[in-house]
């Protein structure tokens, strides 16, 4: 039996409040979004959610990765190649790039079942993150969320198994993203509305009800992806789903985070479920998509994973939209980044272990652990017995640190630390943390994380948090 094993998502920490957008000011309690931050995009949310996900399971079973966006760094570098090795997956993992809509997070989790199903793959891990721009000021700007899903697949002890799958394809103009463009544009909202979502929802949802021989009042949770709350009951309605049935769709607290928005409701759905329930989602772009599970007893005993209450819960408000434009390299500065070659490729890649894959060393003659990687041991003066092992699980506690007020940053200082992990002193940067928070002895648990961009290119590192209290703590 086939299904979804576990789960993990990955909302940024940073919220705007709505209130605060051109300018206004914040009201506590308001309306807000989550933003990443300028260290943040979507293959760092996508890899904390595919680390959340992955807890208590063997990495080396995986042997597919399909990552879903349309806000990829690169148009030609494949994101889901750069995420398994960051994660440590095996080296025969099949990769795969879903993009172009914001169904992709929902067709990825199609495909990855399928395959699973047809005994291509053993086990595939499916991530789905969106960290999508909207112009400043505009409407979209307050609509848009970002954030990541993932998802573990594959046979044993599922939580929930798929019952049936409907789509519905349609080519309307009502949100596009032209090549080279930062910002997704929309056509006038009720054309949208009238003339796309309600339509190929209505659709798609239609279609699986028929498929599965089902009807409405069937299901116990119902997570409907939608542009605004007056799309979202207007499309509830014209299905006959109540609003007892009805996950949240979180506006005003996420915002619509693109091909991992309905990934996300169904994470909120899964840790919210029981045993024997059944659960239907539908998405939206270019179409509509729509799916429906039912949860096992496993559902209940899988051990607790960092999912979206956990991220809803970790806020850090920024009231000042001046500082979300900085933190989105919106404001207009001197020099445009990414105008020189960048960084070595060559060293890119005679590196890619450390900066990638944190993997550490530890000597065989005396246990040590190391980074970076070098042939004499430090301790006992070994000389090339060493055996990779992964840091980026692992906890760190900081030894000393310094504040660097001219490292760039929308907030300055940048925190930089020396802080040991089993033995390993690793100079590390530590955010999420406010200077006068830090001290010696701090524990820090890693993040994958953007360092800067040159060359047009982002480059990544890891970093430190303060460790948070949650079930990997």
């Amino acid at each position: 039996m086939s299904g979804i094993l576990s789960y993990g998502a990955c909302i940024p920490r940073t919220r705007l409040p709505l209130a605060a957008i051109g300018g206004g000011t914040a009201r506590e309690g308001g309306p807000e979004k989550a933003v990443a931050w300028n260290d943040e995009d979507s293959i760092t949310l996508g890899v904390t959610a595919a680390i959340h996900c992955l807890e208590g399971f063997d990495r080396a079973g995986i042997d597919m990765l399909i990552f879903a966006s349309t806000t990829l760094p690169f148009e030609e570098k494949q994101a889901a190649a750069l995420a398994a090795r960051v994660l440590d997956l095996p080296r025969t993992t099949q990769t795969l790039d879903v993009t172009g809509s914001t169904r992709a997070g929902t067709s990825a989790l199609r495909a990855a079942l399928d395959a699973v199903s047809a005994g291509s793959a053993s086990r595939a891990l499916v991530i789905a993150s969106d960290t999508r721009l909207a112009a400043p000021g505009s409407g979209l700007e307050a609509r848009f969320g970002d954030g990541a899903a993932a998802f573990l697949v594959g046979e044993g002890e599922v939580m929930a198994i798929p019952q049936g799958f409907s789509a519905i394809t349609d080519e309307v103009t009502d949100l596009w993203r032209p090549s080279g463009h930062r910002f997704v544009h929309a056509w006038e909202d009720r054309f949208v509305v009238q003339e796309s979502f309600a339509p190929n929802m209505a659709a798609a949802i239609g279609s699986l009800l028929e498929q599965t021989k089902t009807q409405a009042g069937d299901y116990d949770r119902v997570a409907l992806v939608a542009p605004d709350a007056r799309a979202h009951a207007g499309v509830a309605r014209a299905t006959g789903f109540e609003s007892d049935q009805l996950q949240s769709p979180l506006f005003g607290r996420l915002g619509n985070a693109g091909a991992a928005f309905a990934p996300i409701l169904l994470v909120a759905m899964l840790e919210a479920a029981g045993p024997d329930e059944r659960l239907l989602l539908a998405d939206f772009g270019n179409g509509a998509n729509a799916a429906c599970f039912r949860t096992t007893g496993h559902a209940t005993t899988l051990s607790p994973r960092r999912g979206v209450e956990w991220n809803l819960a970790r806020r850090r408000v920024v009231s000042d939209y001046d500082d979300f434009i900085k933190a989105k390299g919106l404001a207009p500065s001197e020099w445009e980044a990414g105008t020189n070659p960048g960084l070595s490729a060559t060293i890119l890649f005679r590196e890619r272990d450390d900066d990638l894959g944190f993997l550490g060393q530890r000597c065989r003659s005396c246990q040590a652990v190391q980074f970076p990687a070098q042939r004499i041991c430090e301790t006992c003066f070994a000389k090339d017995d060493f055996e990779k092992v992964r840091l980026s699980d692992r906890t760190g506690t900081v030894v000393t640190y310094t504040f660097d007020y001219f490292y760039p940053t929308p907030n300055p200082p940048t925190v930089v630390t020396i802080t040991d992990v089993d033995g390993a002193r690793i100079h590390l940067q530590v955010v999420e943390i406010a200077p006068e928070d830090m001290k010696i002895g701090q524990e820090i648990e890693f993040v994958f994380r953007r360092i800067h961009e040159s060359g047009g290119r982002p480059n990544y590192y890891w970093k430190g948090i303060p460790k948070p209290e949650g079930p990997t703590s």
